[in-house]
């Protein structure tokens, strides 16, 4: 999962809806912790502008 920080509007979601605690707040947009994540696609679902994507 990736963020598109242009479309991330910093609310918070997608971490309060990680099972896995691979979702924090970087500098001015939410950041995944590739190694922590389980690619469920919580956040996908959660994200109200579609900022996280599969890749």
């Amino acid at each position: 999962m990736f963020v598109i920080e242009s479309d991330c509007i910093a609310c918070g979601a997608c971490a309060d809806t990680c099972p896995a605690g691979a979702i924090s707040m970087g500098d001015e947009h939410y950041e995944i912790d590739q190694d922590k994540c389980i690619a469920c696609g919580a956040c996908v679902d959660t994200c109200p502008t579609g900022a996280i994507v599969e890749k």
